[in-house]
């Protein structure tokens, strides 16, 4: 499954984490999350694609105190098979969460990626 992924650390802003293969993530990304608001879940399909979002399932939170958010740009056939942020929570966050439990608190961002 392909998807953009950008939420923050502990000490570092909101970043792409990965890129889901796009050269320009930030553009696919505004465009899923157009009229999204700022809603703490959100799952929206949009044009073959889905905007995802949901606070950190361990609670984590950033130096200010705030829970941090995960939003994700779901790519391909699987954004349409989707039907609720559960759904997609349930399929995306098995395939980051080990990765977030190892750089969310260190200094600096990692670099994205596929």
């Amino acid at each position: 499954m392909s998807f953009i992924w950008a939420t923050r650390g502990h000490t570092w802003g909101f970043r792409f984490l990965r890129d889901g293969g796009c050269t320009n993530p930030l553009q696919v990304y505004d465009e899923a999350f157009a009229g999204v608001g700022d809603e703490p879940e959100v799952w929206q399909r949009v044009a073959g694609k889905g905007a995802l979002r949901f606070p950190d399932p361990l609670g984590r939170k950033d130096r200010a105190g705030r829970v941090i958010p995960h939003e994700f740009v779901v790519l391909g056939p699987l954004a349409d098979e989707v039907e609720s942020v559960e759904d997609a929570r349930r399929l995306v966050w098995p395939q980051v969460a080990d990765v977030f439990t190892q750089v969310w608190d260190k200094p600096e961002p990692p670099s994205g990626g596929k």
